[in-house]
């Protein structure tokens, strides 16, 4: 035996044995981990102890909100002066805005579409078909994939048939799920086509590369609401800082807010100006992480700019990029701040978000209309990141392998 201290500093004897005693010490280790003190000082217990009330935080914060939230869909919310009543209407806030009262603020004012409205449609059907014919030549998807790509061909032409009715008709107007998707499509498509040529850019050679870098970033640190009143002032053609260039394109009575279009415009650009650094800020680190030899070995074959750039920057962005759009297209979907400051959802309700329309149906306090357009955009969401991410899946796999 050799007398060792204990944390009370008081001396233990350990026995020194052989293989018999060590298993002595192992069993009697293992029979005070049984016991209730022994369990609870165990690393198991631990861990249990220390995750599950983070666990169960973040659950109250997600998990309740978005059960009450959908109950709260089916059900009308009435404050009275003694307290709450809570009536269950079925699928009758659905109904006002897919059918009833809400269709034309929702879905918008329907018509036949003109010729070149079923012109689209016509289009579009052609090649829901003919990517469903690949898909299932392929051989490569299961029953339950063939039925999958069938659905979603079906719903491609039936969307199709329903922009061509808004857009795309006499006395025709889209609602708040159109021009949500043409903030959506006309930002993404802005915002990376800039934060790319910038990214490029910033990487050349050129004088004040390292301020432009910074000065590429300062909408960043701006608020939303500082960004929706600067646009506010700038799209002023009264007062405003572009007041003299408008008067000498000859545009002196001309104004943002009496035309749906040009609303829809200047949202997006103002939407565009507040979330291109940040497309800017990521391409640019895929874009320096990128092994020069490879460019440099393509420039020494005789490969032009543009032949680099297809054949060989892209697509190692290519899963880079994905994931950017991804991002964008999640957050487009939910665009409030820039047409409720800068215009409040007109001229009308031609640039009215679903996200703006439920906050004026909570604001009027009719909550469970609100809560029902709230899970719409939440399917309308799923479905178009869904759509995207098996639209890109089999390139990015390409370019991996």
């Amino acid at each position: 035996m050799s007398p060792v201290l204990a944390s009370s500093d008081s001396p233990v004897e350990l026995q020194q044995g052989g293989p018999s005693d060590r298993a002595g010490l192992t069993s009697s280790v293992a029979r005070r981990a049984a016991r209730p003190l022994g369990a609870l000082r165990s690393d198991g217990a631990a861990r249990w102890l220390f995750i599950w009330p983070a666990v169960l935080f973040i659950l109250c914060l997600s998990v309740f909100p978005l059960v009450g939230s959908f109950a709260l869909s089916f059900s009308k919310l009435i404050f009275s002066s003694g307290g709450v009543n809570l009536n269950f209407i079925g699928l009758s806030n659905y109904q006002q805005l897919l059918f009833g009262t809400e269709r034309v603020h929702f879905l918008g004012l329907l018509k036949d579409p003109n010729p070149v409205g079923w012109a689209f449609v016509i289009t579009m059907s052609v090649l829901a078909g003919w990517a469903f014919r690949r898909s299932v030549r392929s051989h490569q998807l299961r029953p339950l994939g063939v039925a999958l790509r069938a659905v979603g061909a079906v719903l491609l032409v039936i969307v199709s048939y329903y922009f061509a009715q808004a857009m795309m008709s006499t006395g025709g107007r889209p609602g708040s799920l159109i021009v949500t998707l043409i903030f959506v499509v006309g930002g993404i498509t802005l915002q990376y086509t800039l934060g790319l040529g910038l990214a490029i850019l910033a990487t050349l050679r050129l004088p004040l590369q390292r301020f432009f870098r910074v000065v590429y970033l300062i909408p960043l640190t701006i608020t939303p609401i500082g960004i929706g009143y600067m646009w506010r002032m700038l799209t002023d053609t009264s007062k405003g800082p572009f007041e003299p260039i408008l008067v000498a394109l000859g545009l002196r009575n001309w104004t943002w807010v009496t035309d749906p279009w040009a609303a829809r415009v200047a949202v997006i650009i103002g939407d565009t100006w507040q979330w291109t650094p940040f497309v800017f800020i990521i391409l640019l680190a895929a874009l320096d992480g990128m092994d020069q030899e490879v460019h440099e070995a393509a420039r020494v074959d005789g490969a032009s700019r543009w032949q680099t750039f297809r054949t060989i920057t892209f697509p190692a962005i290519l899963p880079v990029s994905t994931a950017i759009v991804l991002i964008r297209l999640i957050e487009g979907f939910k665009i409030i701040d820039m047409p409720a400051i800068l215009l409040g959802g007109g001229p009308g309700t031609a640039t009215q978000s679903m996200t703006y329309e439920a906050y004026l149906d909570w604001g009027t306090l009719n909550l469970g209309r609100s809560a029902a357009v709230a899970y719409l955009l939440l399917i309308v969401v799923t479905v178009a990141a869904t759509v995207y991410v098996n639209f890109v899946r089999r390139p990015v796999a390409e370019e991996a392998v």
